[in-house]
């Protein structure tokens, strides 16, 4: 028996059995920037893009994708697109808030063996105690290659102080040093073996060969969906995993005739997108050049492209919470399995304008998927998305849009069940 009902159809009619366990195969197949980059790689792969690596006159005539580190760029250009065809561009990101350790994490503390980590993005920083906890990543090697890591069993775990140590910590609340309480441990005793060693033998390798690596920690509870009435998915990396596979599935399915259809996941989002590899970078930028040259156009027609493109900047947004219901606008409360939200801000945190709000509602109401509206209360500032460093960088119309969740930057988050399918849904008329 299926865990979600038979309610969805692809683009051409055909059922889907429980999209949502799909996307938790996708989640739980990421457990880092690369894996996800991984994760959609290979099913843009099977369902016949060609890597620019491989083989890059197919990939930039057709269908086709570039891979940067933690980022990936895929696209569909139809034949009949000129060489000033518009884009329509969805953008998500790879990256979530955690833990990463730091270059050289072996710790040894009254009998306990611990690893040093750095806090990455803006993580609730009490969801990561008391997990059991796994590695992934990627080790870089002697001679510039690489390999992704993946530790998928309980390595470590951050303890907390026990009730009768601290004894009014839920009358104050839980305080936490960054440097001081956040370091897990993973052994007892006298260390057998720096970490750097056990990893290369880990990885079947010499201790000499990893000269450097970028490893997080993440909780191993696998997805799962909850409730009562089965309507509820919890997760890790929800934000902004969700929003990856939701694009990857759809580019998979559009088939546009006049637009070229392009996704772009980027990474270090959490930490301001100012990377090689971040949205305000200039990776999206370079791939619709090459499009664009490669379809024999030039400056010209990238500028008429890029002044008729659109982008959907997809970023989940947050649900009403039940506990605390004063923590939102009362006419802006987004709930769960509502759809997914036009998320607004007159101070451009989020790039949505009223003009690109009404064509995303538009796409919607075409693709027959319920949308709600997201905007702050005046005493809540809300965060950023990949959104308008897009619209500034590129000059492409743009709207942010999400779907509702709780417990956002938590280790494990949640949210409704039919909102990721109606997004996917949206997302391939918008891409078609």
């Amino acid at each position: 028996m299926p865990d979600v009902p038979l309610r969805w159809q692809d683009a051409r009619g055909a059922p889907v059995s429980a999209p949502v366990d799909d996307l938790r195969q996708f989640l739980d197949a990421s457990p880092s920037p690369y894996h996800v980059v991984a994760t959609a790689a290979s099913r843009l792969v099977a369902a016949g893009f060609v890597d620019v690596a491989d083989d890059p006159d197919t990939a930039l005539h057709g269908a086709g994708l570039i891979r940067g580190d933690g980022s990936l760029v895929a696209w569909r250009r139809p034949p009949a697109a000129s060489a000033s065809a518009p884009f329509r561009v969805v953008g998500a990101h790879t990256d979530s808030p955690g833990l990463r350790l730091k270059p050289n994490p072996d710790l040894a503390t009254l009998h306990w063996q611990q690893l040093a980590v750095e806090v990455y993005g803006g993580p609730l920083l009490n969801s990561w105690l008391d997990r059991d906890l796994g590695l992934a990543g990627r080790a870089v090697l002697a001679g510039g290659g690489h390999v992704d890591v993946r530790v998928s069993e309980p390595l470590c775990r951050i303890p907390q102080l026990a009730i009768h140590l601290d004894r009014d910590v839920n009358e104050r609340g839980l305080v936490l040093d960054k440097q001081q309480h956040l370091v897990p441990v993973w052994g007892s005793g006298e260390p057998a073996e720096p970490f750097g060693r056990w990893l290369a033998a880990r990885l079947g390798l010499a201790e000499s060969d990893i000269v450097a690596f970028d490893l997080g920690l993440y909780d191993l509870t696998p997805a799962a969906v909850l409730g009562r009435d089965r309507s509820l998915l919890a997760a890790g990396r929800l934000d902004n995993q969700l929003s990856c596979w939701a694009a990857t599935a759809a580019l998979v399915e559009a088939r546009p005739t006049e637009t070229v259809a392009v996704i772009a996941l980027f990474d270090h989002e959490e930490v301001g997108s100012a990377s090689t590899t971040g949205a305000a970078g200039p990776l999206l930028e370079q791939v619709l050049e090459r499009l664009c040259l490669a379809a024999g156009g030039g400056r010209g027609e990238l500028l008429a492209a890029l002044r008729a493109s659109r982008c959907v900047s997809s970023d989940n947004a947050h649900a009403v919470h039940p506990n605390y219901p004063e923590r939102h606008d009362p006419a802006h409360r987004p709930l769960v399995n509502g759809g997914p939200a036009v998320k607004v801000n007159v101070n451009q945190r989020y790039a949505t304008s009223a003009a690109s709000a009404g064509w995303f509602i538009d796409v919607c109401r075409a693709a027959e998927v319920p949308v709600q509206t997201f905007a702050s209360r005046n005493t809540m500032p809300c965060g950023s998305t990949i959104g308008p460093i897009t619209a500034t960088r590129l000059g492409i119309d743009t709207v942010d849009v999400g779907v509702p969740q709780l417990s956002m930057h938590s280790a494990r988050e949640l949210c409704g069940v039919d909102d990721p399918p109606w997004l996917q849904r949206a997302l391939t008329q918008f891409l078609s």
